[in-house]
């Protein structure tokens, strides 16, 4: 195994846009929905507005030159090529932070808080706190490999982010995740704890005690009552892709359309939107993550870390998380859990907030508040 880090740039070649517009162009449609609204899954007006502006509009040249602004590498570790971003602060006193994407995000939903968080004075936050900022892809995800054999679960995953953090030279570090960022850091805390200053989670999964159970708050209730509601009428993608990730891989890395449609569906769903995506995300934004996964060819890949690890997410064999730990619960969350709940997973549980505005892309649709609370917590460290 080479310990070597190259540098790496996204670089797409003409004839592989080209192609991308041709089957744009070539879209077999279904039919309406029988319903008005998301109901049945994205609609089929939004998803011809979506490919035409795709098709005529979306400059990936511009967003290419963008995405590529932030210093990228390539390393092997395990036998997998990763792909990171790394984004080394000027300030001396710089904490590194290594931050983990989930499904169906990429490093694209950490671009707006990279500048803020590595170069706070730059920004108008002079004297917060400032990181040098690691961001590496999920293996099978954007531009990190591809596994050819089984085993590439979430533990793995930790270990190798801490494999990374080492080659890297960073000693001591704060961890940061949702979705399966969470899980991952969440397994970092378990284990790296001699090299973890803390970590910060935006998705916390801690299942409530039987004795909890019994004694329900109203907010708690509530949660429960979401998450009963996001089971039965939303975590259709989570069965198929923790099943057969392979079957589903071959429509989406055939068709742009359905591979948009896929993703874009849990913007509308997931996000602090208000009936529409692009009251939070613009539709470039959208279409940068989308194309992270069209581009590489990841929607079977992506989908296979279901299949690993979905059933083992929550991992207390070794009890509680010992780390010092931070939670942020944005009100459009997934999965929210309170704050007794997550005691009951983390013994050193030094922030929590609940925020009034935000759902499950928090770096990506609230880049300000997801920079004051990542701060917040790590101010609990001195």
């Amino acid at each position: 195994m080479s310990d070597e880090l190259r540098p790496f740039q996204i670089e797409i070649s003409d004839g592989e846009l080209d192609d991308l517009r041709r089957r744009l162009g070539a879209t077999r449609w279904p039919e309406p929905a029988t319903v008005d609204d998301w109901s049945q899954g994205l609609p089929l007006a939004y998803a011809r507005e979506l490919c035409e502006y795709w098709a005529s509009t979306y400059d990936w040249r511009s967003r290419q030159s963008s995405l590529n602004r932030h210093p990228q590498f390539l390393t092997e570790i395990d036998g997998l090529e990763i792909h990171f971003l790394h984004q080394r602060s000027p300030d001396a006193k710089a904490i590194p932070l290594l931050l983990s994407h989930g499904w169906p995000g990429s490093v694209v939903e950490f671009d707006k808080v990279i500048g803020p968080l590595s170069d706070p004075a730059s920004h108008g936050s002079a004297g917060s706190p400032a990181f040098h900022v690691v961001c590496p892809s999920l293996p099978g995800y954007g531009f990190s490999g591809k596994p050819t054999t089984t085993g590439w679960g979430v533990p793995r995953i930790a270990d190798a982010w801490a494999t990374l953090m080492a080659r890297l030279g960073y000693d001591a570090y704060v961890a940061q995740g949702g979705d399966w960022g969470a899980g991952v850091t969440t397994a970092l805390g378990r284990r790296d704890p001699a090299h973890l200053l803390g970590i910060h989670l935006n998705m916390p999964v801690v299942p409530p005690s039987a004795f909890i159970l019994e004694d329900l708050t109203p907010s708690e209730q509530r949660a429960l009552d979401d998450l009963g509601r996001y089971q039965r009428d939303e975590s259709g993608y989570s069965k198929q892709q923790s099943t057969r990730p392979q079957t589903l891989g071959y429509g989406l890395t055939d068709s742009p359309v359905g591979q948009m449609a896929w993703i874009v569906e849990k913007f509308y769903a997931w996000t602090d939107c208000d009936g529409h995506p692009e009251s939070v995300l613009s539709k470039d934004e959208m279409l940068d993550n989308v194309m992270y996964y069209w581009l590489s060819r990841s929607a079977a890949s992506s989908g296979r870390l279901y299949w690993e690890s979905f059933d083992s997410m929550i991992d207390e064999a070794d009890g509680p998380v010992k780390v010092p730990t931070g939670c942020s619960i944005y009100p459009k969350e997934i999965i929210r859990i309170s704050k007794r709940w997550a005691e009951g997973g983390f013994s050193d549980l030094r922030y929590w907030n609940e925020l009034d505005r935000g759902g499950h892309f928090a770096a990506f649709e609230q880049p300000d508040c997801f920079v004051d609370e990542l701060r917040s917590f790590v101010l609990t460290l001195a």
